[in-house]
Parts: structure tokens; sequence; C-alpha cells
């Protein structure tokens, strides 16, 4: 069975940073692309970034400049670097990816549990 660990949420001060890290783990061919969301309370999920096999990424404009998403394929493992945090950055994060399970022939979505970001002013 595939899953997504997240980690690396917390408690931050305005103008802090935070790495989170999602780990995926189970039996599967391959990792597409894999990306970060966040939802905060009485909100929609929305993207932060996300980043193709080959490395291409695309970022939310509300986060370009200060969030930086990458992966270590040999490791199974998506980051997202957060700098400049705000207190409008507060939300929980999941981590997404598009994985090809073993007895699959197609990519599935998955998502980890979600980790909680909050940002005090």
């Amino acid at each position: 069975q595939v899953q997504l660990v997240e980690s690396g949420g917390g408690l931050v001060q305005d103008g802090g940073s935070l790495r989170l890290s999602c780990a995926a783990s189970g039996s599967f061919f391959s990792i597409n692309a894999m990306g970060w969301y966040r939802q905060a309370p009485g909100e929609q999920r929305e993207l932060v970034a996300r980043i193709t096999s080959g490395g291409s990424t695309n970022y939310a404009d509300f986060v370009k400049g200060r969030f930086t998403i990458s992966r270590v394929d040999a490791k199974n493992t998506l980051y997202l670097q957060m700098n400049s945090l705000k207190p409008e950055d507060t939300a929980v994060y999941y981590c997404n990816a598009d994985i090809r399970p073993t007895m699959m022939r197609m990519p599935l979505a998955y998502w980890g549990q979600g980790t909680q970001v909050t940002v005090s002013a």
C-alpha cells in the first residue's frame, strides 16, 4: 500500500522559516508529479507548488520568491522550504503525488495526512 507521510510543520514567528518533508513508501513503479497544497480553516484547499518528475516547478503567486519545492527521487521524498513566513500562510499543508503502484497500469493520486503550519504575528 502506497503512503505519503508529511513532517516538519509547527509553530513559527512572522518572518521565520520551516522545511516540510513528504516521504513516499510502499510498493510502486514510479512517482510522477508531486506537489504541496494547503487548506486554511473555512477555506478550500489550494495549490502551493508543484514539481514534475523532470524537475520543472510552478508556484502559486502568493509564495513566489519565498517558498522552494524540491524532490530527491533516490529517497522518494518531496520538500518544501518555506522562508519569510507570514500569518496568512497558516494552514494545514498536504503532500500530493501521482504514483503508479506495482499492481496498476496507471498512476493514482495520493495524499498525505497533512501537517499543521502556524505562523504567529
